[in-house]
């Protein structure tokens, strides 16, 4: 008797083919890891310095130019949480920092004007990067100001004065205080994940921007020792930096920027 044979016999083979490892972007790094970028970016940052300081200074002026025009429109009731959104929008506003370091790195020459308008780069996915930080920095100021309203109702803003003695001495200013920062730190801790390495490895690779937000949230969720210092470092940096009237942004913004690529080429995948 004839041997029958299953229709779909001849085109399923005999084994099926094992599914490709996972990636491990664990690299194994220690927490302290994050001085030794910052020390690599300290040496970025005076190795050619006129452009990274000149950089610093247009950073610097045009953060005071948006805090002037908030004043100005009448919108001091949410300076505080725009200087928050200053750290997400941070990693996007350092591209040229990043584009210095990586020139340094293949030893090709530096500009301010190189820095300011890289060649190499993501095109429309860096800006595509860009308007997914504005948007969480957005999101995040219309949550303070629901918060504002939440706990203070729909008063007048009292003034800067009078805000800074009701947020610290005051049970409802605290609690405020509290939820907010717990809440701007969610954002924060999604900006950080998705811009930390993002935007290098855009410049480096030439990656899509979905690829590469995909690619940072992987490695800093891998290497988190090194990547909570490292945040913890530039959110200690740049609030000193606003104590100083953005002035020291001349000088810390550089070297964040710098020190950010030596972060990225340490977990480049």
């Amino acid at each position: 008797m004839a041997k029958t044979l299953h229709p779909t016999a001849d085109i399923i083979p005999d084994t099926v083919p094992a599914l490709p490892k996972a990636i491990d972007h664990n690299r194994h790094l220690p927490a302290t890891a994050a001085f030794q970028w910052l020390a690599l970016g300290w040496r970025d940052l005076w190795n050619r310095p006129m452009p990274s300081l000149l950089y610093g200074l247009g950073i610097a002026l045009l953060s005071l130019l948006v805090i002037a025009a908030m004043v100005a429109f009448g919108w001091a009731q949410i300076l505080f949480p725009a200087l928050a959104g200053f750290l997400v929008v941070g990693p996007l506003l350092a591209t040229g920092l990043y584009e210095k370091s990586r020139r340094l790195e293949a030893g090709e020459p530096v500009t301010l004007w190189h820095m300011i308008f890289p060649r190499r780069g993501g095109g429309a996915h860096l800006f595509f990067v860009g308007a997914v930080l504005l948007t969480l920095m957005l999101v995040w100021m219309r949550a303070a100001v629901l918060l504002y309203a939440l706990f203070l109702g729909w008063r007048p803003f009292p003034g800067f004065d009078s805000v800074v003695n009701m947020l610290f001495t005051t049970p409802t200013g605290l609690l405020m205080l509290a939820v907010g920062t717990a809440v701007g730190g969610l954002f924060a801790a999604f900006a950080f994940a998705i811009s930390a390495f993002s935007i290098p490895m855009m410049l480096d690779r030439r990656l899509d921007a979905f690829s590469a937000m995909g690619l940072s949230m992987s490695l800093v969720w891998n290497n988190l020792p090194a990547a909570l210092l490292w945040g913890a470092i530039v959110l200690a940096l740049t609030v000193f930096s606003l104590g100083t009237a953005l002035i020291g942004l001349i000088l810390i913004f550089p070297l964040l920027g710098h020190a950010t690529w030596h972060a990225y080429a340490a977990v480049r995948p």
